[in-house]
């Protein structure tokens, strides 16, 4: 199929290409350039209201059909993204600035793949039966909410949008879904591929739009029944602060500020691979990115130094180009907060060891928006920088003696969403990973993901598991009836 992207974009709704109706228009711009190469609706509450119209519309027949008939529809939009991978991958990067290569390593692949692991498990999915002896038996029904709300963020557009709608529709909700407004070319192209995959009209509906005009306009809708949000803390408290009081279902994955605790005991060669690739991947626009790296004391002066030196190697460069580590953060905006946060940290008493710095590049990026890999020690556990979250390529060095200072350490925010742990001694991380008041918790590697394993944070980093079976849980309605023999 051919997945050219126009310069309008256009909202899909009830199965047709419309532009905005009050024809307002914002700005696409290419993180790596600085230049607007296209344009994007910015809908408000009457886009809203027509995509909810049309998946009201759509919801008797959705709703009904079966789960094998589901499953071709699904499965088939996972085989078109895989078809089109490298166009996709291409406008992913042209939107986000992040590596070409890891677009369609990582991006695609996982768009891909959360369309096929949702299609196979709503197959699959059962609902239990509870015997009285010879009084009764309970069995539960679990059924389609109706029209539900998956607002996704702009650090992995396609991969996580992907990771909403897939369980929304296999359980058979009609969706109406906003990307985010600085990402929004591949979630265009996704419409395309359930066109052509036989989405029937109506039953996904992506508009496009701000957050205070579009995404707000989702979270108010009194015909939206749950609302699935991925993105800040602060916005997570604002979407909670609205749709509570209409006893929305509410699934919230917020920020983090993630721990690595390395132990001397660690195999020193993965850790410090994993370590470089945890802390930068995607220039740390990753909620799950280690952002402070806690160091056993007596082995500390070691993996900064071998740390540091890999750090300054990383390149920073174009993202179409093969040998690029670190790209662009996604916009102005973005740079701006990561540069002031770099500034703060220095006048808390951090020493930068390395980076610090935005990067001029030459060439059609020179324009862009990078910065160095940056790497700093000597702030407390308390201090702004490592208490609040950066969501750049930035991380902070802490030492520790024991165990105990670690978790202390691990456990100094008010997040809690990932952390790692290395070490070769099987108790202690397993002692270690009970204690940590994290929802995920990587051992000796880090993003290994099945995605039939609960997903979701602790603490100010959300509420509500996504991934598995909690997602078919949480877009359907348990129904229990009891039968008196």
């Amino acid at each position: 199929m051919n997945l050219t992207v126009p310069y309008h974009l256009e909202n899909y709704i009830g199965g047709n290409f419309i532009g905005p109706l009050s024809g307002a228009f914002l700005d696409n711009i290419n993180p790596a350039t600085a230049a607007v190469y296209g344009q994007v609706p910015n809908s408000n509450k009457k886009d809203i209201d027509a995509a909810v119209h049309a998946a009201q519309q759509a919801f008797a027949a959705w709703s009904t059909t079966a789960n094998e008939d589901r499953f071709i529809v699904l499965n088939r939009i996972a085989t078109l993204i895989e078809e089109n991978a490298d166009a996709l991958a291409l406008a992913e990067t042209n939107d986000n600035g992040k590596p070409l290569w890891l677009s369609k390593r990582m991006d695609i692949k996982r768009a891909a793949e959360n369309f096929r692991f949702f299609a196979t498990a709503i197959m699959h999915f059962a609902t239990e039966s509870h015997a009285m002896e010879d009084k009764a038996i309970n069995y539960t029904l679990r059924q389609p909410i109706g029209v539900v709300g998956c607002i996704s963020p702009w650090n992995l557009p396609l991969y996580l949008f992907t990771w909403k709608i897939a369980p929304a529709l296999a359980a058979g909700n009609c969706v109406v879904a906003k990307p985010s407004e600085v990402t929004p070319v591949t979630s265009f192209l996704l419409a395309k591929i359930c066109k052509e995959a036989g989405v029937p009209d109506g039953v996904l509906n992506i508009v496009h739009g701000d957050g205070p005009g579009c995404g707000e306009a989702i979270v108010k809708h009194p015909g939206i029944k749950a609302i699935s949000f991925t993105g800040s803390t602060r916005a997570g408290e604002r979407i909670a602060s609205i749709a509570a009081p209409m006893f929305k279902k509410l699934s919230l994955e917020l920020g983090g500020k993630n721990p690595a605790i390395i132990f001397a005991d660690c195999d020193w060669q993965k850790m410090m691979t994993e370590t470089i690739r945890s802390s930068f991947t995607n220039q740390g626009q990753i909620c799950l990115c280690s952002s402070r790296l806690l160091i056993e004391k007596t082995i500390y002066e070691k993996f900064k130094a071998e740390f540091v030196a890999q750090v300054q190697q990383l390149t920073v460069g174009d993202p179409l180009e093969e040998g690029t580590k670190q790209g662009a953060v996604v916009s102005k905006l973005h740079f701006d907060k990561v540069m002031n946060c770099i500034q703060a940290a220095k006048e808390e008493g951090g020493t930068i060891l390395c980076g610090g710095n935005a990067v001029t590049l030459s060439g059609r990026c020179a324009d862009g928006y990078f910065i160095e890999p940056t790497v700093i020690e000597n702030l407390g556990p308390q201090c702004k920088t490592n208490m609040e979250e950066i969501f750049g390529p930035v991380v902070t060095l802490q030492p520790f003696e024991t165990a105990d200072e670690a978790l202390q350490l691990a456990n100094a925010t008010g997040y809690g969403l990932a952390a790692t742990i290395w070490s070769q001694d099987i108790s202690k991380t397993n002692r270690v990973a009970a204690k940590l008041q994290s929802g995920i918790i990587w051992v000796n590697c880090w993003l290994v993901r099945d995605l039939r394993t609960p997903f979701g944070g602790m603490k100010n980093s959300g509420v509500g598991r996504e991934g598995g079976w909690e997602a078919l849980r949480f877009f359907t309605e348990q129904k229990n009836i009891c039968i008196q023999f």
